[in-house]
């Protein structure tokens, strides 16, 4: 823990350094204001904080932005120890206190805008309570209630925009998702016949643990089976059986960074040394949507833009019932880069479609395909894959590879 504590403090110290006054600019802020209580932090707050530390009762962290030549403010009014990350005119943890420290801090910088987090599209933009928004506005004169306004655009680039840093850390934050996965695929793990996909989901939740990670989200696994052993076992069944595909749904999040994987094995019956050439057919469609959908990220599009450009050429190129449902990641798991389309909306979607796409931003490739395999009984086959991958400036690139053949068991 100390060694991740070092790594993620240098990490930070990089981005506020970098990052940070990037995105200020970009939305047009001189000052942005993140205040939060102790047992409801603001969902920015941990990207903005040494690992190695706590928040008691109010925070409040403001920066300004001194111009170009002078750089960034980083002011710490809290009893959060901010290491030598912030400047700290106030260490202690009296809200009386604080409240005209902020008062004055803002008088004397005198900025034209304030942001605070009141987002409407961004869910993490949104995280400046009711309460604190009312202190706020009461305490502050008019003329500076009138500068305030929403930091989300801001919130969007922080929180989307990873640092070289950090994209060389995400090569191994992704290579530990991949290899659990690999370890629930496995006759270490599973036992045909007895285990269950429940069992999976705990024991990757467990090992999660073990390792001292966080899951990213609940682990989930399923079963796509023949419709003849649906049949047969019935439809609440969830023992793992030869001749079983098990997909699985599962991301960790380390070093303040989240994976996001769907991956898939094959139970192999007696004799079988591979799955059946339909399946493996299908995957390979899968991953030609794949090629497809790196194919078409340019700086600028929208999430909705994109979405259009990789529908419209997998259909072209005669992939089978591309789907496309694809989010950004990296610090948040959903958000707050473009939305990439919706398992149940294959069109524009509002707000989060219309973000648009630059450099540094983290994804899943989240897709699916679906055809007729021939060893099941022409039985239409919808095989999901997800895989993380980044956009730069060489374009759209996969982060740790990707699945290509089936995961034996």
């Amino acid at each position: 823990m100390r060694e991740r504590a070092e790594v993620m403090n240098s990490v930070l110290s990089d981005r506020l350094e970098t990052i940070l006054p990037e995105a200020m600019r970009r939305a047009g802020l001189d000052m942005w204001l993140v205040l939060c209580q102790e047992d409801n932090p603001d969902p920015v707050l941990g990207t903005l904080i040494p690992m190695d530390t706590w928040c008691p009762i109010l925070t409040a962290l403001v920066f300004h932005d001194c111009g170009e030549a002078l750089g960034l403010e980083c002011i710490n009014l809290s009893g959060v120890n901010t290491h030598a990350l912030y400047d700290r005119p106030y260490r202690g943890q009296q809200e009386q206190e604080q409240w005209p420290l902020l008062l004055k801090i803002i008088e004397d910088r005198n900025p034209h805008s304030i942001g605070i987090n009141v987002g409407q599209v961004q869910w993490a933009a949104g995280g400046l309570t009711h309460n604190l928004h009312s202190q706020l506005c009461s305490r502050l004169p008019d003329r500076f209630v009138q500068r305030l306004s929403s930091a989300e655009a801001l919130v969007e680039y922080w929180l989307a925009c990873l640092s070289d840093t950090e994209l060389m850390l995400y090569e191994h934050v992704v290579s530990v998702a991949r290899a659990l996965i690999a370890e629930c695929y496995s006759r270490s793990t599973i036992v045909p016949g007895a285990t269950t996909t429940r069992d999976l989901e705990w024991h990757y939740w467990e090992r999660v643990a073990e390792l001292g990670l966080e899951v990213a989200f609940k682990p989930y696994f399923n079963l796509i089976r023949s419709e003849e052993a649906a049949a047969r076992f019935g439809p609440e069944d969830q023992v793992i059986r030869a001749g079983d595909v098990i997909h699985c749904d599962v991301g960790i999040k380390y070093l303040r960074l989240n994976s996001d994987h769907q991956q898939l094995a094959y139970v192999l019956r007696a004799g079988e040394t591979a799955a059946p050439p339909g399946l493996r057919s299908l995957l390979a469609e899968a991953n030609r949507l794949q090629d497809v959908f790196q194919a078409e990220f340019s700086r600028g599009l929208t999430g909705n833009e994109l979405l259009a450009r990789i529908l419209d050429r997998a259909v072209a190129a005669g992939i089978p019932s591309p789907k496309v449902y694809s989010h950004s990641l990296g610090h948040m798991l959903h958000e707050p880069g473009p939305l990439i389309g919706l398992p149940w909306q294959q069109s524009a979607i509002a707000g989060r479609g219309e973000v648009r796409l630059e450099h540094n931003y983290a994804f899943t490739m989240e897709l699916s395909v679906a055809a007729r395999v021939p060893e099941w009984g022409e039985q239409i086959v919808r095989l999901p894959l997800e895989e993380d991958v980044v956009f730069t400036s060489e374009g759209c690139q996969l982060i740790g590879g990707r699945q290509e053949e089936f995961l034996l068991v």
